[in-house]
């Protein structure tokens, strides 16, 4: 049968919060983001996904759902086995909007593997069937944050992230709280690019006053501080991760040759999955360690991921959590998870999550 194109569409996936999720740079309550099927002359159907987070993704649903109408026709009866090309193709066409490229990726490479019938992890690489991921805390008052831990902790969540980087002295408060619940977990700190490097190195050694080590610090400063970026690298003595400094191959190369992180975040909406592929091969060649992540999205984005990661096998640490945040699942199929664990060995085809969607 044909992999010719057939269609590519768009659809609003709005999702509730369990509680609002608040970055140094952001705070969403509702998730808005676009579901993306794409059909095969085959019969086959592809889902991605496009996030909407607001300053850190560029696009709102409304620009994500106008975009993906305006690239569609360029796409309709091109071969899907032809995936990599698109890439590039997709690039010159929207450059600004690397979430929609990313999404519109996503579908396209679903839908292949539904028709060759073919689990994501193994067209990937096949080295695991499952992934462990760590769970969010986000900004929040102390007392919050040390409910959620305990929560976590029973849970068997071993690998707590809290968000940072508004104010020290109750980031300090927070992770404190966090350590008295869970005395154990292994703490990835997150702050979303709001230090400076003196105020993120003022606050590391605020911490270890308190007796607390984090295992990773993300994207302490703002993403074109390459200056401040590799001093905290230098002179913290723990792993810093490059998030938003990291959106390309390109940068993946200045972080290698500069020695300006120890870890680089892949988010498959940042870079699209032809990118991270690159990216990914960059940061074991130099010797970079790798964490996988996603903004706050729904199993369908999450479940590409997750089969990435377990497929590629080379991630150091998951951070694909946010499923686990939304008050709905909307998804139909695909992973299963308790706790932590996200099982991939009972899809036969894809990524295995869809979107019922009502004609």
């Amino acid at each position: 049968m044909s992999l010719r194109i057939t269609s590519i569409e768009a659809f609003p996936l709005d999702v509730p919060l369990i509680a609002p999720f608040t970055i140094a740079t952001a705070r969403l309550d509702y998730v808005n983001n676009v579901a993306i099927r794409v059909q095969l002359e085959s019969g086959a159907e592809g889902w991605g996904e496009i996030p909407s987070l607001h300053p850190v993704t560029t696009e709102t649903q409304s620009i994500a759902l106008d975009l993906v109408s305006q690239i569609a026709p360029a796409f309709i009866g091109k071969n899907a086995s032809e995936w990599r090309s698109f890439a590039p193709q997709l690039l010159t066409a929207i450059p600004k909007y690397a979430a929609t490229r990313a999404g519109i990726e996503m579908a396209i490479i679903d839908a292949l593997t539904k028709d060759w019938g073919i689990p994501l992890n193994k067209f990937f690489g096949g080295i695991s069937n499952e992934v462990i991921t760590d769970i969010t805390i986000p900004i929040c008052t102390p007392d919050e944050a040390h409910s959620l831990a305990s929560e976590y902790k029973k849970q068997r969540f071993n690998v707590i992230k809290t968000k940072i980087g508004i104010n020290i002295r109750e980031d300090i408060l927070r992770l404190t709280a966090i350590r008295e619940a869970h005395p154990h977990c292994d703490l990835v700190l997150d702050a979303n690019e709001g230090y400076s490097a003196k105020q993120a190195l003022s606050f590391l050694a605020a911490l270890r006053s308190e007796g607390i080590e984090p295992n990773v610090l993300e994207q302490p400063v703002a993403r074109d501080d390459w200056e401040g970026l590799g001093q905290v690298t230098r002179e913290s003595n723990i792993a810093v991760a490059a998030d938003e400094s990291c959106r390309s191959p390109q940068d993946a190369l200045r972080i290698s040759n500069e020695n300006l992180a120890t870890v680089i975040n892949i988010k498959l909406v940042k870079s699209g999955v032809v990118g991270a592929l690159e990216i990914a091969g960059i940061a074991q060649s130099s010797g970079i360690d790798l964490m996988i992540g996603g903004m706050v999205e729904t199993r369908i984005a999450m479940g590409f991921a997750a089969h990435f990661a377990a497929g590629l096998g080379t991630f150091k640490w998951i951070d694909l959590d946010t499923p686990l945040l939304l008050n709905e699942d909307p998804v139909l199929d695909g992973y299963t998870s308790i706790g932590p664990k996200y099982s991939l060995d009972t899809i036969e085809a894809g990524h295995g999550g869809r979107i019922n969607i009502q004609n």
